[in-house]
């Protein structure tokens, strides 16, 4: 194998104890020098290099990625187009400050996104370095856009972990615990878990958990704490990230929109994990048919690279200058990552998301049927999650073996992530294939049955 390229096997191989002895340095270095606020899982990957979706680690093992750093790697590890596009670039203009001087870059980009993001044109963007920072600039544009002060957010949300975004963010007391009274007045409202209803049958009539919190909005919020014409936005994800890959109801992001422009509040959509092809479609709100007033999106856009961007109708993006900035963001490095990612996406990779993804979602139903701890198994397109319970007579969550499973697949060679209390993330990269599936689903299996 060269130092460069990775010969694609067809099966991971484990070669070591994991982690081997170069990861267990590296480890130890690790918890010597770098800060432990990180959220790392149980099981220790030490990666060295990646292609596709195969990630080997330092002491040589290969693992089938169906993580994709956390969602990020939408056309898969170090893509050759992707490569190429990076070099080029970087030979031409790494850094200029695009708050100060002009490249061409940045218009490129956002001219792009106007034209396919699920908001209303014309559109108008603002560039960051990350999906915490293009959060942040939406809440700072809807305060400025709205005279308001005010949020509504859900709970089990993520938005980020800096402090106006923390303040949205209720994943886990872990994230916010320390720091005190949250920065902005966000108030929150149980998310329409159809799985997990939170809300009273007769506070959700014919319409489900979607017109519960509908209802929870109009009839509890509206009426008591928080006056519609002091709300600025309300934010939501339309498919919850690290709640729990939690698809939202269609009636309740369509009653959101109907909320939003009857009130004058803005609809704010955090895509940043849902987006990019992740679900089947360019954007999870195509699947719901609504339009936000402001979109934010990271993770799969740059296919590695941290980049971040706040899209806006543009009525809302008039601030003077000096309003927001970001040294680095729309980095032309970044961007050239950015415009080949979309490229490739509609060149096919989001089609071969929702295909793919179909055939991952059918196998993981096959396997609920095989066993009575699999709850749900949830998402669309390669966004996917199963949520494991004791027993489904009384779907009660079961952490412990979530976390036993995701420690067997592990073992075996297969990259999976928890995400909510009791729940396995599918977020691999959109090349997956069906026969990357079918090892996928085999060593998910014995996993399963390996930690009962």
């Amino acid at each position: 194998m060269s130092a460069n390229t990775m010969a694609p096997p067809k099966r991971p191989e484990i070669k070591t104890a994991l982690p081997g002895p170069k990861g267990k340095e590296i480890i130890a270095a690790d918890a010597e020098f770098v800060t432990p606020s990180y959220p790392r899982p149980s099981f220790k990957l030490v990666a060295d290099r990646a292609q596709g979706v195969w990630v080997e680690d330092v002491d040589g093992n290969t693992f089938l990625d169906c993580n994709a750093g956390v969602a990020v790697c939408s056309t898969g590890h170090c893509h050759p187009e992707i490569v190429s596009a990076i070099q080029e670039q970087a030979a031409q203009l790494i850094h200029m400050c695009g708050t100060d001087y002009y490249y061409r870059h940045m218009p490129a980009l956002a001219k792009k996104l106007d034209e396919i993001v699920p908001v209303a044109r014309p559109t108008r963007t603002h560039f960051a370095n990350s999906g915490t920072e293009a959060v942040e600039t939406a809440l700072k544009l809807a305060m400025h856009a709205t005279g308001r002060e005010k949020f509504i957010a859900f709970f089990n949300s993520f938005h980020g972990r800096t402090l106006g975004s923390l303040s949205l963010t209720s994943s886990r007391a872990a994230q916010r615990l320390g720091f005190k009274r949250q920065a902005l007045d966000v108030v929150h409202v149980p998310f329409p878990n159809e799985f997990r209803n939170p809300f009273r049958a007769e506070d959700c009539g014919d319409g489900g958990a979607g017109q519960g919190a509908l209802n929870w909005i109009e009839e509890r919020l509206f009426k008591t704490t928080t006056p519609p014409d002091e709300v600025a936005a309300i934010v939501v994800e339309a498919v919850q990230g690290e709640g729990g890959y939690v698809p939202a109801p269609k009636n309740f992001l369509q009653g959101l929109r109907r909320i939003c422009d009857e009130h004058g509040i803005l609809l704010i959509v955090d895509e940043v994990q849902s987006g990019m092809g992740r679900t089947g479609k360019m954007f999870a709100c195509e699947h719901y048919d609504v339009k936000a007033d402001i979109v934010c999106i990271a993770k799969g856009i740059g296919s590695g690279l941290p980049i971040g961007v706040c899209v806006a109708r543009a009525e809302l993006m008039n601030w003077k200058p000096g309003a927001h900035a970001s040294t680095f963001g729309g980095n032309p490095v970044c961007i050239a990552a950015a415009l080949k990612t979309i490229e490739l996406l509609q060149g096919g990779l989001v089609k071969n998301s929702a295909e793919v993804g179909a055939y991952l979602k059918a196998g993981l139903e096959k396997l609920q049927r095989k066993y009575d701890c699999i709850g749900d198994v949830r998402g669309m397109g390669l966004m996917i999650g199963v949520e494991f319970v004791t027993d489904r007579d009384s779907n009660r969550a079961a952490p412990e073996l979530r976390d036993r499973v995701e420690i067997a697949c592990f073992e075996r060679g297969l990259i999976i992530l928890g995400a909510g209390a009791n729940t396995i993330r599918w977020s691999p990269p959109l090349i997956l294939t069906k026969e990357n599936v079918d090892v996928a689903l085999e060593i998910f299996d014995a996993a399963i049955a390996a930690s009962l």
